[in-house]
């Protein structure tokens, strides 16, 4: 889930709490070119308000219409088609054809929005099944290490299941400036992020990411990464940060980067390969220097720089990390 489909939810707590009848949509599947992934949500309330998007705009028109002329007083969830032929496809603003299923639900008490609002605001990941006769759901948590992406929805005749909560996670080796900015923007992106610096003077003020004061390599143990998971180094002093890459690059984290100079890359890389013996393979894992070339300098920008290198790899889109700067030093490192 992320933070548009949140908001949503706020959204619909809010008006329930008022007192207005809402029907929350949930996209089932999509066939061809849709604008949002399967799982995404959209709420309309009785006056027509619309809080979230499944396309862009013709699908909302059409609900708000539908409620409008009162055809939506649903009893219990149903199942709505969308953009069926070209004609269709192109008044509903499905591009190339495409098809759009949208499971829609009355929201009431046993909805438990408000439960799942409460359990998110922990950072707890949630999977909830909307029983499609009663309408009635309920709330679980997922097995342990169950993050696969490609199944945060699932329809049967008589349920729908879906995944709400961080599906992703992200470990921040130092607390410095930069990863103020990169923790915000990642929480922003829905990662969950946790921060490790053992380095008392480094104070940490983002509750939302929260700071251990363990050693790096005992965190990346601890936090056992999977697929899911993306690790990045950014204290610029081997003693924290190569313990942890060594951890790091032997686990089958989607994204391992560092920090530093080619120079320094190049440094780093013969000590991993020479006290802690991982191999050439491995050692291909490491985006140093961290991020795409896109001739950052602040902070912010390095940030900026190093998430969209994550979300390039997140959906397997071939970008490299590797250019050579045209001129002057790169972003965030000069040492």
């Amino acid at each position: 889930m992320d933070n548009m489909d949140l908001q949503v939810l706020r959204q619909v707590q809010q008006w329930h709490d008022a007192d207005h009848r809402v029907v929350l949509g949930t996209i089932t599947r999509t066939w061809g070119s849709a604008p949002r992934p399967v799982g995404s949500i959209v709420a309309v309330r009785s006056d027509g308000m619309i809080a979230g998007s499944v396309s862009g705009g013709c699908i909302e028109d059409d609900l708000v219409a539908r409620i409008r002329e009162g055809a939506l007083t649903l009893k219990a969830p149903e199942l709505i088609r969308y953009g069926v032929g070209a004609e269709a496809a192109q008044r509903f603003g499905l591009p190339c054809g495409g098809t759009l299923e949208l499971m829609l639900e009355p929201v009431g008490a046993g909805s438990s929005i408000a439960a799942l609002l409460e359990r998110l605001s922990r950072g707890e990941r949630v999977l909830r099944t909307l029983d499609l006769t009663t309408g009635v759901v309920t709330l679980t948590e997922p097995p342990a290490h169950s993050r696969d992406g490609a199944d945060r929805l699932v329809l049967s005749g008589t349920r729908m299941v879906t995944h709400h909560g961080p599906q992703w996670r992200l470990l921040i080796i130092g607390a410095g400036q930069m990863s103020q900015y990169l923790a915000q923007m990642a929480l922003a992106l829905d990662y969950q992020v946790q921060v490790c610096d053992p380095r008392d003077d480094y104070p940490w003020t983002l509750l939302a990411a929260p700071l251990t004061r363990d050693m790096p390599d005992d965190v990346v143990q601890r936090l056992d990464p999977d697929g899911h998971t993306a690790i990045v180094a950014l204290t610029h002093d081997p003693k924290l940060d190569d313990l942890a890459l060594m951890e790091a690059l032997r686990s089958p984290a989607f994204y391992v980067g560092a920090i530093g100079s080619r120079v320094n890359q190049a440094k780093r890389r013969a000590r991993l390969k020479e006290h802690f013996d991982l191999s050439d393979a491995q050692l291909d894992r490491l985006h140093g220097p961290v991020g795409l070339h896109i001739g950052a300098r602040t902070p912010p920008e390095i940030a900026l720089a190093i998430l969209a290198h994550m979300t390039a790899e997140r959906y397997g889109v071939q970008v490299s990390s590797s250019a050579v700067p045209t001129g002057g030093a790169e972003a965030g490192c000069v040492v």
